[in-house]
């Protein structure tokens, strides 16, 4: 198998092939001139002679025969027990007699879950995972939003620890200060991954719908309209309020809530407020609150304009979008 050191890739092995084969040069030239051995460059000619172009691939290096792998009757034992008696590998070690180790690889082995994320009295999986292989993107822009909150903590006049250092809030009268919070409400689209963001000072159920409300109005004038779902977290201020729906009922969407306590579910605006902080919020050291206020815009703009996408193969979000005739 190659590596990150190795002399040959198929590229390297393929040249071999030509030079030798085609051109006819000496093998022992050619290992030299590569850096390899004169036997390494024997290895791949004859597989190239034996095989053709297939065999300059990387093979497995997987053994052929693993005689001390354990048994496929005790691994379905394994299995079976910890589907029975939905124990730990502890106790399953003890009933089969094997390593709890082993057993734990067999597990694995076979994607059984893990206890934790099991119902107790049914066995059943019940918690989501943090990881998950199936990656979505919705067909247009409109079809999916994604709204949250992030709140950042104010910067006082004449800039806070970023600027004067960590000693700044030692003082008692510092410590005392009561200076509060952001609250920057944003929300993505989807397919686009277009973003639009407010600061605000809350996150109360009316203020939400009233960011809402704006953000429909700016998505409408960047040719996303109109909406069909919104997806937060749930947070009182989008579940228990009575603005909200009344929103959603007029412009004909769906409020899709993610699963308690699994926040990777709204995880393209997760990801944006993590992009908003090390970009904006905390990418450069601001004097005042108003500072750091008034470079939110620009930034936005520059993020849906500008910054490239990896998401979106290298380009902004504004590239899949079409503004409204």
């Amino acid at each position: 198998m190659s590596h990150r050191n190795a002399r040959l890739t198929v590229h390297g092995r393929r040249l071999i092939v030509r030079r030798v084969r085609e051109l006819g040069m000496p093998v022992a030239h050619v290992a030299a001139a590569m850096g390899i051995s004169r036997q390494c460059a024997h290895k791949w000619l004859a597989r190239f002679d034996a095989e053709g172009d297939a065999g300059l691939f990387d093979r497995s290096s997987r053994p052929h025969r693993q005689p001390r792998r354990t048994p496929l009757e005790i691994e379905l034992a394994v299995v079976e027990t910890r589907r029975r008696s939905r124990r730990g590998p502890d106790f399953i070690a003890a009933e089969v007699g094997i390593a709890a180790r082993t057993v734990s690889r067999i597990l694995r082995r076979h994607a059984v879950p893990y206890l934790c994320a099991c119902d107790p009295l049914t066995g059943e999986v019940i918690r989501a995972s943090k990881t998950t292989g199936v990656r979505y993107e919705r067909a247009r822009p409109g079809e999916l939003v994604h709204m949250d909150v992030k709140k950042i903590g104010r910067i006082p006049d004449g800039g806070g620890w970023r600027a004067h250092g960590r000693q700044m809030g030692s003082t008692a009268a510092r410590k005392k200060a009561r200076i509060g919070f952001d609250y920057v409400h944003s929300i993505v689209d989807d397919h686009s991954r277009f973003a639009y963001s407010e600061i605000l000072t809350d996150e109360r159920a009316d203020t939400c719908a009233g960011f809402f409300e704006r953000a429909i109005a700016a998505f409408a004038t960047a040719g996303i309209d109109p909406i069909d779902a919104v997806m937060t977290d749930n947070h009182w201020s989008y579940t228990k309020g009575t603005r909200l729906p009344k929103i959603l009922r007029r412009i004909g969407a769906r409020h899709v809530t993610i699963r308690p306590h699994c926040p990777w579910q709204n995880g393209k605006v997760e990801r944006f407020n993590r992009t908003l902080q090390t970009e904006w919020a905390y990418r450069q050291v601001f004097t005042t609150n108003t500072e750091r206020t008034r470079a939110l815009d620009p930034w936005l703009n520059s993020y849906n304009t500008r910054r490239r996408h990896s998401a979106l193969g290298g380009h902004p979000p504004i590239s899949r979008l079409t503004s409204p005739t």
